[in-house]
C-alpha cells in the first residue's frame, strides 16, 4: 500500500501525458477543447505536487 501511495503522485503525471499524446495523435477536435487540454495539464500538476509532497512524508 505505501508503494502505491508513493507512486501515486507519477502515475497522474504519466495519465496527464498519455492524454496529451493521445488527444494529438488521433488528431480530434479535442485538441482544441481547453477542458480537456486543462484538465490533463492539472493532472501533469497535481501529480507533482503529490510526488513531492508525498515522498517527503513517507519513509
Amino acid at each position: 500500500m505505501k508503494s502505491l501511495l508513493k507512486n501515486l503522485g507519477l502515475i497522474l503525471v504519466i495519465a496527464g501525458a498519455i492524454i496529451l499524446v493521445a488527444v494529438f495523435m488521433t488528431g480530434s477536435a479535442a485538441v482544441n477543447s481547453n477542458a480537456v487540454l486543462g484538465g490533463s495539464v492539472g493532472l501533469i500538476l497535481l501529480g507533482l505536487i503529490l510526488h513531492i509532497v508525498l515522498n517527503k512524508r513517507i519513509d
